[in-house]
């Protein structure tokens, strides 16, 4: 056995002790000679123990190297579902899950006489179940360099309660795939804590995101969208658009100011945008060539590229947003039976919001809106996308550690002109302005888990036809009745079949009774 030199040295001066105690013992110069060695052997066990402690706290080399290297996901912390992953990455899964039972009447008369007959099928209440909303999603970042990460998301739109598949109704056809991978916001980019991200992928643009929080009833029927950013008061909102083929900046905060641009190439072949854009499955438009019994291109509301951006400040319970948003070339030639290619133009929508959370646990929100369509002057009179005004307010007010209230009313504004296709003469100055009620009682189980029952009204002036569902609640209720969806024929040039016919001036109404679970 290998001895140390401390030990070697130990059992010399024990040998020393020894034999001096012996042959000296009743030497008093050696007892003083024996008193010091003592000393210095109590000094050398003493630095033995240490060294020995020492060694048997150290570990081979190899051992350490293992112990240093962590697993490939580690569960992080933290309410969230989030993993870390080697090198200081991580990996954050996310979810929507929202299911409904609703029950709703599209208000209609039972006879419009001679301007537009009897409506088909059933216009009263009615019930549905429907999956609002609902998605999945991951979302990660790995460190590269000093504040420089690389960051990515994945989501995906769920089908709770709805078989995926491609959306055609009576009103509207799409080729788009809810429950597709990945559906939703997805994206690459880069980002750091002083400069901000710079992304690309899809995403719902800076003008629809700015206000998202001022809405309460988020993918319920009384959703703001049925009205705020809608034009034409479809089931299509144009100005809450996700943006496919998209690339972004989001700044950093600066003293609570943060501002976010984005830009969407129309890909579009045609300077008329009336085409399929490249790699997309549908028009630029939310539906797909001949969508509604129109000849086979994208003329109803397709267009070219898109800018968006934002500004906002929050600070507190104080927080005010602006944002502008623009679609080239928007293609509604569909809207009159001559097709005028004059009838493409550009259209943009601006608003400013605010929200302020009182000591009273009471949440105002507020919103103003205007819409324009750039037309020559003698298209005005079919023009009803310019809406000089709409307005948007609501109360939240926190009931209890688990139950809140929210109201909210939304308004329309009448527009310059009407096209004519419904039950309504068209023409200029049309009486199209509308006013959306709704109310929701929120209860929550626990942390992530809540229920609801929530009533909306949208109440249509004569030649209004805004809806009622639009914006993300999974069955929507609109102005069509259920005759048979006209066909355009392609070999003749005419249409099979008439309807399905719109009703303008309906009321609206409906309940519905949910459960939400985030996470």
């Amino acid at each position: 056995m290998k001895r140390t030199p401390l030990l070697t040295t130990l059992i010399a001066c024990l040998f020393t002790v020894a034999t001096a105690s012996v042959a000296f013992a009743d030497d008093a110069a050696v007892k003083d000679q024996i008193d010091q060695l003592q000393k210095q052997i109590d000094v050398l066990k003493a630095q033995v123990a240490q060294q020995q402690a020492q060694a048997s706290k150290a570990k081979p080399l190899e051992a350490e190297k293992k112990e240093e290297k962590p697993a490939f996901l580690q569960l992080k912390p933290g309410d969230a579902v989030t993993f870390v992953t080697v090198h200081g990455g991580e990996v954050t899964a996310y979810g929507n899950l929202d299911v409904s039972f609703d029950a709703t009447t599209k208000g209609l008369q039972s006879d419009y006489g001679d301007n537009g007959g009897v409506p088909l099928g059933k216009m009263g209440w009615q019930p549905a179940i429907g999956a609002n909303l609902s998605y999945l999603g991951l979302r990660g970042k790995q460190p590269l360099f000093k504040d420089f990460n690389f960051v990515w998301q994945l989501e995906a739109g769920i089908d709770i309660s709805a078989t995926p598949g491609t959306k055609n109704t009576t009103s509207n056809n799409s080729d788009a795939v809810n429950g597709g991978l990945f559906s939703r916001d997805s994206f690459l980019g880069f980002s750091g804590t002083s400069w901000g991200t710079l992304a690309i992928g899809k995403r719902e643009t800076p003008y629809k995101k700015s206000t998202d929080r001022l809405n309460p009833f988020n993918g319920m029927i009384g959703d703001y969208r049925v009205i705020m950013g809608n034009t034409g008061g479809d089931n299509r909102v144009e100005f809450g658009y996700r943006a496919p083929h998209a690339i972004w900046y989001e700044s950093p905060n600066w003293s609570g100011f943060s501002a976010d641009v984005m830009y969407a190439p129309g890909q579009n072949r045609d300077d008329t945008s009336s085409i399929v854009p490249s790699a997309e499955p549908d028009c630029a438009g939310q539906n797909i060539p001949g969508s509604g019994a129109l000849p086979p291109t994208c003329n109803d509301g397709s267009f070219g590229d898109l800018y968006s951006a934002r500004i906002a400040y929050a600070q507190g319970p104080l927080y005010v947003t602006a944002a502008y948003e623009m679609h080239k070339n928007v293609n509604r030639t569909s809207d009159l039976p001559d097709l005028d290619p004059n009838d493409i133009g550009d259209e943009s929508a601006f608003k400013i919001g605010a929200q302020y959370t009182f000591p009273t646990k009471t949440t105002v929100s507020a919103l103003w809106e205007r819409t324009h369509r750039s037309l020559p002057d003698y298209l005005q009179f079919q023009n009803e996308r310019s809406r000089p005004l709409a307005t948007w307010l609501a109360i939240t007010q926190v009931l209890s550690a688990h139950d809140s209230l929210s109201v909210g009313w939304a308004h329309a504004g009448s527009t310059p002109g009407d096209p004519g296709q419904h039950n309504t003469p068209g023409g200029a100055n049309p009486d199209n302005q509308a006013n959306m009620y709704t109310a929701a009682l929120r209860h929550f189980l626990g942390k992530s888990v809540s229920v609801y029952f929530d009533w909306a009204l949208t109440d249509n002036h004569s030649a209004a036809h805004y809806d009622l569902g639009a914006g993300g609640h999974g069955v929507t209720t609109d102005c069509h009745d259920s005759t048979p969806e006209a066909a355009f024929d392609p070999t003749t040039g005419g249409v099979s079949n008439s309807g399905p016919h719109c009703y303008a001036g309906g009321q609206l109404q409906g309940v519905s009774l949910g459960v939400n679970y985030k996470f």
